[in-house]
């Protein structure tokens, strides 16, 4: 904001008279606070959260949270990181950016189903057969999206997958769904010319008015507010954004030369262009019931490893970082016991979930498990604690209630307490 003050007067100068005189105190004071609010809007419309999505849960007890000389602690071994804490041997350029980042190594959300458990993890409600939750990304959307004005595409992306869906907060907020390549899913009008698409524009639009007019429900209007978002991703100049072939070799090569990477480097083009919500699917599964260590060894962690210090590194670099959270998890960890097919199964009693960035603290563990990683020693956490503690950095306001589609007030995140450690 830009104001316009005498000549040879400072602007704290003038606002120091103007608030401390008499006569003009109840103006000072309304135009000051105006001025706050203002400036807290700017702040927050900068934020954003990059969730990496690790379909099949991980085996966190081998990455973030290890147990050498324990029967449960399998092939590897912690190393030291650049923060107060170690991690895998096999995630060594993410231990040089650990400083940045976080663990939460006392989560416990007992369903271990992969479905309840994706759904839990990404709504932060456990299932419940009368009301259909909103996936994180589209409460971001809700509050954060009518705020970027400038924004032509949908307010949240997801890359790879097809996230949950908006729940009672409605189609507007549901997730954009395109492939690691940046391709639009469905998009019966990708390649039309521009005559073609206006006219089939019109014939829908018409389509689309009529079905409104008729008072069939929020549907139409729903329907035509995302296709509307559709049509201005496919011609809007933000489309750019899906375009990761057009960063230089140099920043390919710090992401990795793979498809989670060039998905990453899409996520953070979205997140300069002003997309609050952008999650990334880890392409593959980490559902590891046989030969874990081989596996993790060869593929898994290679990829995550330079995947997740590059997106550091870069967000710092363009100073994005203290206004994006990176979120990195899935739906549940493994177990402790190694079964008789050198694997671990569905484990959702103690496991680990890595974040920075957004003004979190960085560099430290949260919690903490026994021995052979069995249990959880002290304070454990929930998804509400973990989404309430993003929305603190994203300034979403924690006393937040949205209504479901039967009035039913829903608080924020399920009404979860921000971590403390991570919030300062």
């Amino acid at each position: 904001m830009n104001l316009t003050t005498p000549r040879g007067m400072s602007r704290r100068h003038f606002l120091s008279h103007l608030a401390t005189s008499s006569l003009m105190a109840p103006a000072a004071a309304h135009f000051l606070s105006n001025l706050n609010l203002h400036a807290a809007e700017i702040a927050k419309s900068r934020k954003a959260c990059i969730l990496i999505w690790l379909q099949g849960g991980a085996p966190t007890i081998d990455m973030w949270d290890l147990k050498p000389g324990s029967k449960t602690g399998g092939e590897f071994q912690p190393i030291s990181t650049a923060g107060d804490l170690q991690i895998s041997e096999h995630l060594p350029e993410t231990a040089k950016v650990m400083d940045n980042l976080s663990l939460v190594r006392s989560m416990s959300t007992r369903e271990a189903d992969h479905e309840r458990g994706r759904y839990y993890m990404h709504t932060a409600f456990v299932p419940n057969p009368t009301v259909v939750h909103p996936t994180f990304g589209s409460v971001v959307s809700h509050e954060l999206g009518p705020q970027r004005a400038d924004l032509q595409i949908p307010a949240f992306i997801s890359i790879g997958g097809g996230s949950f869906g908006p729940g009672f907060l409605g189609m507007a907020n549901a997730p954009f769904v395109v492939s690691g390549d940046g391709q639009i899913r469905n998009a019966d009008m990708a390649g039309m010319d521009a005559a073609r698409l206006r006219q089939r524009l019109q014939m829908l639009s018409v389509v689309e008015d009529s079905f409104i007019n008729s008072n069939r429900g929020e549907m139409p209007v729903a329907h035509k507010d995302v296709y509307g978002k559709a049509v201005n991703l496919m011609t809007s100049d933000q489309m750019k954004a899906f375009k990761a072939e057009e960063e230089t070799q140099q920043t390919r090569d710090l992401y990795g030369t793979t498809d989670f990477g060039n998905s990453l480097i899409m996520a953070r083009r979205l997140v300069e262009t002003g997309v609050p919500f952008v999650e990334v699917q880890f392409p593959g599964s980490w559902d590891l019931h046989s030969d874990v260590f081989n596996l993790l060894r060869d593929n898994g962690l290679p990829q995550l490893d330079k995947g997740l210090a590059g997106l550091t590194r870069d967000l710092k670099e363009r100073g994005l970082w203290d206004d994006t959270v990176v979120v990195c998890m899935g739906e549940f960890g493994r177990t402790p016991r190694i079964n008789q097919n050198v694997g671990r199964d569905h484990w959702a009693r103690s496991w680990s979930v890595c974040l920075g960035g957004g003004g979190l603290t960085g560099g430290i563990a949260v919690g903490a498990t026994n021995e052979d990683g069995t249990q959880i020693l002290g304070k454990s956490y929930l998804p509400g604690d973990l989404w309430t503690t993003v929305a603190h950095a994203l300034r979403i306001p924690l006393d937040t209630v949205h209504e479901s589609k039967r009035g039913r007030p829903m608080k924020l995140a399920g009404g979860g307490t921000p971590i403390a450690e991570l919030i300062g």
